[in-house]
């Protein structure tokens, strides 16, 4: 079965810097893609990046420059290094998983953590 579970969301003023965590079991990591997903209120969820099961990192091009994705392969955890925080990138934000190739849809994801919450003020 798999497990996703988001940690280090928070309350950051503008500017400011986070570090989300996703943690799942190496079986996980090794078979499937992981991805990050976010969502505000009216809003639908989007994509904010992924890691492939080969191993190749994705962000979208929304967040490049201030988001980065990176893995600690021994702690089997992915996270999500947002800089620069803006008020616009309060959301939920939350880790997916799916079998087959990385897709940008979140209906396209078949697991999904529970989610950590960011606030931006500004």
């Amino acid at each position: 079965q798999v497990q996703l579970v988001e940690s280090g969301g928070g309350s950051v003023q503008a500017g400011g810097s986070l570090r989300l965590s996703c943690a799942a079991s190496k079986y996980t990591f090794d078979n499937y893609c992981i991805a990050w997903f976010r969502q505000s209120p009216a809003k639908e969820r989007e994509e904010v990046g992924n890691l492939a099961k080969n191993g190749i990192r994705f962000v979208a091009d929304s967040f490049k420059g201030r988001f980065t994705i990176s893995k600690d392969n021994a702690k089997n955890i992915l996270y999500l290094q947002m800089n620069n925080l803006k008020p616009e990138d309060t959301a939920m934000y939350y880790c997916a998983a799916r079998a087959r190739y990385c897709s940008g849809l979140a209906d396209a994801f078949d697991y999904w953590g529970q989610g950590t919450q960011v606030t931006v003020s500004s």
